[in-house]
């Protein structure tokens, strides 16, 4: 019998030490028309969702915040305009097609964030260092979810908070609308936008395996947060979790 550990990639069951590269393979696939898809896809809902989770993430002048996963630099961006600075916001992401993108992006509007590819699973930061962490429809394409959530408690400072934003589970009497329009829609507009299917099954996939509402709460407790709640938005379309380390 092999001892190799497997994990999901979408409906599929790959050895663990794969799944990094193909979520890499679908990103590098699709970076370029990342925004536009997300515009698309979301009928702009995504831009609500993260200016709520903005809203609730309690920074303030001087707050220093890291956003993991943070691909093309939503969030990071929206959080330099409430800060009026960018100086203290961190952009890291796995991939180097979606960071350059994020960071270009960035740049181009005078937002100098500072900007770091990694792993969130190893993250290169000190103890207790920011005030705020944020993810946003980043934590199911990583492969030990329970070793990245553990580095972002690491990370943050006592009294200091995670914010997750996901795709969860859909309120029930929606989801044969939501099943059609995932697997039937989102892969055709994948195809016409970017010519890549395939990326766009896998990410409609990935959000059937991920931990719904109850199961995500339940591994950032596990990783040693404290009062984790969660907020339904879209009827459950999308979960805003937020957690505090003390």
């Amino acid at each position: 019998m092999s001892d190799r550990h497997t994990t999901h990639f979408g409906f599929q069951e790959v050895v663990e030490n794969e799944k990094a590269q193909r979520v890499a393979d679908v990103f590098d696939s699709v970076a370029q028309r990342y925004d536009l898809m997300n515009d698309l896809m979301s009928g702009g809902l995504h831009r609500l969702w993260k200016a709520f989770t903005i809203a609730k993430s309690g920074v303030r002048q001087g707050s220093r915040v890291l956003d993991v996963a943070g691909g093309t630099g939503d969030l990071a961006l929206a959080f330099a305009k409430k800060l009026g600075s960018s100086e203290q916001i961190w952009l890291t992401d796995i991939n180097n097609a979606m960071l350059t993108r994020g960071r270009d992006r960035l740049y181009d509007r005078g937002c100098m964030v500072r900007v770091a590819q990694c792993d969130a699973e190893k993250l290169p930061f000190p103890n207790d260092y920011f005030d705020c962490v944020t993810v946003a429809f980043g934590l199911r394409n990583m492969t030990h979810k329970d070793l990245a959530l553990a580095e972002m408690q690491r990370v943050l400072r006592p009294g200091g908070r995670l914010l997750v934003l996901e795709f969860s589970q859909v309120w029930k009497p929606l989801a044969p609308a939501y099943d059609f329009y995932s697997f039937k829609v989102i892969p055709r507009l994948g195809q016409m936008i970017t010519d890549d299917e395939a990326s766009y099954r896998y990410l409609a996939e990935s959000i059937r395996v991920h931990p719904d509402q109850e199961a995500l709460k339940g591994l950032m407790e596990r990783a040693g947060f404290e009062r984790v709640h969660y907020f339904n938005l879209a009827l459950g379309v999308v979960a805003l979790h937020r957690g505090f380390k003390f």
